[in-house]
């Protein structure tokens, strides 16, 4: 009696420890994967083409399809003998175990499915790519596994609404429950490896499933000993957590992939990473408004640089070149739309403002005739106004006299002219 007692005792304290244990693996799940995960580099130049498949996204590809047939097979055999024992030996958690792997099995067919989408190369109706293809099946396995979860504590709260009906359990349930967590953690460790190599978040989530399954196996196992040292109520027990584990899984994956969908941005670390590596940029006097979208494991970003107010477009394009590189160099970006500004203000005040084509007219009105032409006039717009600069030939100092002697343009606060060398 006494060693039945301590039995119990060992029991009910390894059953608390297995509870925080499960608690911690889940809690860490995201921040875990980020950590063994990095964002992946890519060195992209800027043009305005689609974006296509690169070797690095084929070998990425290979890796989530062979790492995923691994676990489809492992999980077929698993889930098969689990609920086949499950139902042989009476144990309702083995069987609510099978049952989450077999949810493996449909989670790693729709990893399959969005591996072969999602690095297809971009067309013309998907110019981004189809990197989300992987979001949407995040999504979709997370609300499988919050449907499977809830069936699960469904069945063992109508399981403890009888505690009597509750079958003693036949002790090769346990033997089975030990060998599928061996079977599972050493999957776990597999994947794991996997997606540190091709740094794929989606090869690490699934990764991360397979070690919330070891640790389902464990509870499965503890509730098995429960159930055969003469506490019937451990084997739904551990079904009810194993439901549970499932539950929040599911919710979480399913969560964050819907927040993706929905363009939620990076975090406020990650951007301000990005505004100092775009600030950093030689010509750069500032970057702001920067908006960030997730794209697979990749980021959108479209940001505005504000650069000197008299430069040349084309030094101005060459200045956002080179911010667009750095930040393919630095930050796991895609794709980059960049906006030069002239000023702080460039919005509202300046869209008054008259083109460079109504100021050529109402220069050669004030002068009588057709003495100037558009490319001798460079319009600087700047906050709310017009700096106007007009290059003449070497011979037009008569002109310039003129131009001097008419009145001011509306909204044009600089006028300079300009004499070109002999």
């Amino acid at each position: 009696m006494a060693v039945i007692i301590f039995a119990n005792r060992l029991l009910i304290y390894t059953w608390l420890n297995v509870v925080r244990f499960i608690v911690i693996v889940v809690d860490s799940n995201d921040a875990a994967r980020m950590k063994s995960h990095p964002r992946p580099t890519v060195k992209k130049p800027m043009t305005s083409d689609v974006l296509t498949t690169t070797p690095e996204l084929n070998v990425k590809q290979q890796a989530a399809r062979h790492s995923t047939l691994v676990s489809v097979a492992l999980n077929l055999v698993l889930s098969a003998f689990q609920i086949a024992v499950g139902v042989l030996a009476h144990s309702s958690g083995l069987i609510a175990d099978g049952i989450h792997s077999l949810s493996d099995l449909l989670s790693d067919f729709a990893v399959l499915v969005a591996n072969h989408f999602s690095h297809k190369a971009a067309d013309q109706d998907h110019p981004y790519g189809h990197f989300r293809f992987e979001t949407a099946a995040s999504l979709v396995l997370g609300a499988l596994l919050l449907v499977v979860g809830l069936g699960m504590l469904w069945t063992s709260a109508l399981k403890f609404s009888q505690p009597q009906l509750i079958p003693r359990v036949h002790e090769v349930a346990l033997w089975v429950a030990l060998a599928a967590l061996l079977a599972k953690e050493s999957l776990f460790r597999y994947m794991l490896a996997v997606a540190q190599r091709v740094r794929s978040s989606m090869l690490a989530a699934n990764a991360w499933h397979a070690r919330s399954d070891a640790a389902s196996s464990l509870v499965v196992a503890l509730g098995i000993i429960g159930n055969l040292l003469g506490m019937p109520l451990f084997d739904p027990l551990a079904a009810a957590i194993v439901g549970f584990m499932v539950s929040r899984m599911g919710w979480r994956f399913g969560y964050d992939a819907f927040q993706d969908l929905m363009d939620r941005g990076l975090s406020v670390d990650e951007v301000d990473a990005m505004r100092a590596t775009l600030s950093q940029t030689e010509g750069v006097v500032n970057a702001h408004d920067i908006r960030t979208r997730k794209m697979g494991d990749l980021v959108v970003v479209d940001a505005h640089l504000l650069v000197g107010s008299h430069i040349s477009v084309s030094e101005g394009h060459q200045v956002a070149l080179q911010a667009q590189q750095r930040l393919f160099e630095l930050h796991a970006v895609s794709d980059a739309t960049i906006h030069i500004d002239a000023d702080h203000d460039d919005a509202i005040a300046n869209l008054a403002l008259p083109s460079r084509q109504q100021l050529l007219r109402q220069l050669n009105l004030g002068l009588g005739g057709e003495y100037l032409l558009l490319e001798q006039l460079l319009a600087h717009y700047l906050d709310g106004s017009v700096e106007l600069d007009i290059l003449l030939p070497s011979g037009a100092a008569a002109v310039a006299e003129r131009l001097r002697s008419l009145p001011a343009l509306p909204k044009v606060t600089r006028l300079r002219i300009f004499l070109q060398a002999l």
